[in-house]
């Protein structure tokens, strides 16, 4: 009785089979803490780290392995975490058979090692961090593995309930210069969840927000709907269009006005779509004001914020607002989009100030 197989690329119709970057998370059915747990000294998310189950420990051995199999490959970087694995893969050069190979094989050998972990009595709590007994552990996994289809029968053993529902997501990298901002990405899993478990209240989804007659979905401190004053964002064309042709005092002064009235307590309120506006984005961000972001899409399971927001979430100086539900197969804004959400920000100024 084979599982059903889901397959879903980014992108349809290539083979990958080409030298080149890939993101790679392999994800635990029902997002299960059966790799490892997280540990954070002192309750600082800069030290958090995560100790590997048995289970964890055998699935980076397995990942580790894939270059023995696949020489054209490498494994460059990896993190695991309680209950998924984020590793970054190199191909070196061109496959015989593409990356879906090699992604299917690992999930092959996962699938067995988690089946291990689902026979009754099995045990995958680590008790210590003592690596010798993970080890010895970790080998019990293996060949409980190897033996198990065997001991209960084809039928029961694909009954068993699985621990790796879905073949790995992988993300190709179009551009060398994503891989440091991957790495640091899959670096800080360990410091973004220890601080969302710690400070829970700015990461949870939260519903139905009401400003005026318009409900949103949001993420962060809801507080900021409760200041005393607020403005909104929005560069306008005819200023970016003047300083292109080489007036650009009106564009300057317009941006220059945004941070002195962030500076003066105003909570300033943007989709921060355009360039201009993201810059005056990234000076409230380094000064540490307070802001409401507007997003065109809205919240999926277990979202936190880009690398860029997670720490002004977790100190509370952001709020993240969204009118539409999370749709998973959107790429880009439109520019319907844009005018909606930046009428949205001056809207939610109004009521705001008017104390509605």
């Amino acid at each position: 009785m084979a599982e059903t197989e889901h397959w879903q690329w980014q992108e349809p119709g290539g083979a990958w089979k080409g030298a080149g970057l890939y993101h790679f998370t392999l994800t635990v059915t029902d997002r299960q803490p059966m790799l490892g747990r997280l540990i954070t000294p002192d309750d600082d998310p800069a030290r958090a780290r995560v100790v590997r189950t048995a289970l964890g420990d055998a699935l980076v051995d397995c990942l580790m392995s894939i270059p023995s199999h696949h020489p054209e490959l490498q494994v460059l970087h990896f993190c695991l975490m309680p209950d998924h694995l984020h590793a970054v893969l190199y191909v070196r050069r061109t496959m015989p058979k593409g990356i879906r190979t090699v992604a299917r094989g690992f999930w092959q050998a996962a699938k067995k090692l988690g089946r291990a972990c689902s026979q009754p009595g099995s045990s995958f709590v680590v008790p210590n961090d003592i690596r010798e007994e993970l080890k010895e552990e970790s080998r019990r996994l293996e060949d409980t593995a190897a033996s198990l289809c065997g001991q209960m029968g084809e039928e029961a053993y694909y009954r068993l309930e699985p621990v790796f529902r879905e073949m790995p997501f992988i993300r190709p990298m179009a551009r060398y210069s994503q891989l440091q901002t991957t790495i640091r990405y899959i670096d800080m899993n360990p410091q973004r969840l220890a601080t969302k478990r710690l400070r829970p209240g700015f990461f949870r989804v939260q519903k139905d927000i009401a400003i005026g007659s318009r409900k949103y979905d949001g993420v962060g401190n809801a507080a900021l709907l409760l200041e005393l004053a607020y403005a909104p964002v929005h560069v306008r064309h005819i200023w970016v269009e003047k300083a292109q042709h080489g007036d650009s005092q009106e564009l300057r002064d317009y941006k220059n006005g945004c941070v002195l009235q962030a500076r003066r307590a105003v909570v300033m309120v943007s989709p921060f779509i355009s360039p201009d506006e993201k810059q005056v984005q990234q000076v409230l961000l380094r000064e540490q004001h307070p802001f409401i972001l507007l997003t065109d899409n809205g919240f999926r399971d277990y979202y936190k914020p880009a690398d860029s927001l997670f720490d002004a979430c977790a100190q509370g100086r952001l709020l993240i607002l969204s009118p539409w539900p999370y749709d998973g197969g959107k790429r880009h804004i439109s520019r319907a989009d844009c005018v909606a959400l930046n009428a949205m920000a001056e809207e939610i100024c109004r009521q705001l100030n008017q104390g509605l």
